[in-house]
């Protein structure tokens, strides 16, 4: 883990979950990230107060409001994260946020197909739109050669259950427009890392696992636990390079089929 050493990250998502256990595993490392910029949809709601618990313990963790779906409200977090870097830039970009539902081919709606793809890729999407001139600005002000999650990386959390080879757990649950979504979610990491291959930003799709959050769930008991999964993703972080941007990877850095 020791080798994953960026001066800013911005989690989405991070009141629950995988991404508040991403941010206390940042925070409790014994060479924290200077800046841990820790973003949800309602910062003030109840649903933050584990987050809010978490942020008195670790100065590093600034709580931000970050709405994927909202392009203002991604602009406006873009604007505070600059403030505070002061001209640094921000090194690892790890979009998290993301929503499921139980539906079935003949169930799923096309409310429901909608809403998945605003939050799963449409998001994803908007924030690294807004936020590449801060990732552009932190590989260009970097020692580091090659890239690196410690000099300007995205990592968009995707899932196994969106690869078209394996359709991870399809007997369990078919997650028709979670699945989808994260198909287009891979893609999207494709060409995010063909477009900004020039700016030395790595850019992966990661799977964290089938690990026991409300979303895992929602499939039966998962058997991978949030500590284990981030455990293992925060050391994989540290050792990726220019050889596995583009990639689909898992917790532990294999490739996942796509």
């Amino acid at each position: 883990m020791e080798q994953l050493n960026p001066h800013s990250v911005l989690v989405t998502g991070s009141n629950r979950g995988l991404g508040l256990e991403l941010v206390r595993q940042l925070a409790k490392k014994s060479n924290p990230p200077k800046w841990i910029f820790a973003t949800c949809r309602d910062p003030a709601g109840p649903r933050a107060q584990d987050l809010k618990n978490l942020a008195a313990e670790h100065p590093q963790i600034v709580i931000m409001a970050l709405d994927a779906d909202d392009p203002s409200s991604v602009k406006a977090a873009a604007a505070k994260v600059t403030e505070c870097v002061k001209g640094a830039g921000l090194n690892l970009l790890i979009n998290n946020a993301g929503i499921a539902n139980g539906s079935t081919l003949e169930t799923e709606t096309p409310e429901s197909m909608a809403e998945t793809y605003r939050t799963n890729v449409i998001g994803p999407m908007i924030v690294v739109q807004v936020f590449i001139p801060l990732l552009r600005k932190a590989a260009k002000g970097s020692s580091l050669k090659g890239m690196s999650c410690s000099k300007a990386a995205i990592v968009n959390i995707s899932s196994e259950g969106g690869s078209i080879t394996n359709v991870l757990e399809w007997q369990r649950g078919h997650i028709i427009a979670y699945r989808c979504s994260k198909c287009a979610l891979n893609m999207l990491s494709k060409c995010q890392s063909l477009h900004l291959a020039k700016d030395e930003i790595l850019c992966v799709a990661l799977h964290p696992g089938w690990v026991r959050t409300d979303m895992g769930n929602l499939l039966g008991t998962a058997p991978m636990t949030l500590e284990q999964s981030l455990r293992a993703i925060l050391n994989t972080l540290g050792h990726l390079s220019e050889k596995n941007t583009g990639t689909f990877i898992n917790w532990e850095g294999n490739l996942v089929p796509l």
